[in-house]
């Protein structure tokens, strides 16, 4: 199986259970995704792989469906909600990262195979968690605020807009944010500006493939939750 269809089947799946989670739990089920999806996107970053015969880290399509949750939550619960969602993600992000960092202290026992595997995954989280935490803060509060100035303006119409306009400029930002706290000096400068410009597109994609799910959990809102 190629890649290309691992990563769109991925990001069909991604997407639909965002829409699982809020059907059965609701706005607490965002706020759980959210933060698994932080924690995970954050080792699955670490691999880079070829897409459409661009080189990208892994990760993506993860980070673009906590985009979705925070415009879930600012559209259907408000806007101290989304902001709520996004502090709880940036702490247990936090706790995540200083946990790993104490368990990696431990001395092994002789026979114990999993230190050196440990090592090589978090040993790079603290830079890692370091610029998606700088990225995620900057990029998830800009997202709510442009969303709920658009709504301000726009009302209830246009969700598209709203949704495509503020996940597209905090994607950019972002993606500048992470690259370059995270990943400058750890490659080669052309392949950096590759990962950089790479990482924006896929999450575009997957910003304009979220705009029908979005669309979907107005219908599961306005059926289970509104009334």
């Amino acid at each position: 199986m190629t890649n290309e269809i691992l990563w769109i089947g991925f990001a069909v799946l991604d997407l639909s259970l965002v829409l699982v989670l809020y059907r059965f739990f609701g706005k607490t089920g965002l706020y759980g995704l959210i933060v698994f999806n932080l924690i995970l996107c954050n080792i699955q970053v670490l691999k880079t792989v070829e897409l459409f015969g661009m080189t990208t880290t892994l990760g993506n399509i993860l980070y673009a469906s906590v985009f979705l949750s925070t415009d879930m939550l600012s559209e259907f619960h408000g806007k101290e909600e989304a902001k709520k969602a996004v502090y709880l993600g940036f702490v247990v992000l936090i706790m995540a990262v200083c946990y790993m960092q104490l368990a990696l202290q431990f001395t092994p026992a002789p026979d114990d195979f999993a230190q050196p595997h440990l090592e090589s995954i978090f040993g790079f989280m603290p830079r890692i968690a370091l610029g998606s935490l700088c990225a995620y803060l900057l990029s998830q509060l800009h997202d709510v605020h442009v969303f709920h100035l658009l709504k301000d303006r726009l009302g209830d119409r246009h969700l598209w807009l709203r949704n495509n306009a503020s996940t597209l400029m905090s994607q950019l930002i972002d993606s500048s944010v992470f690259c370059f706290v995270a990943l400058w000096g750890l490659f080669p400068f052309d392949v950096w500006v590759e990962i950089l410009l790479t990482t924006y597109i896929f999450k575009v994609i997957v910003a304009v493939m979220d705009t029908p799910f979005l669309y979907m959990a107005r219908r599961i809102h306005t059926r289970i939750y509104a009334g």
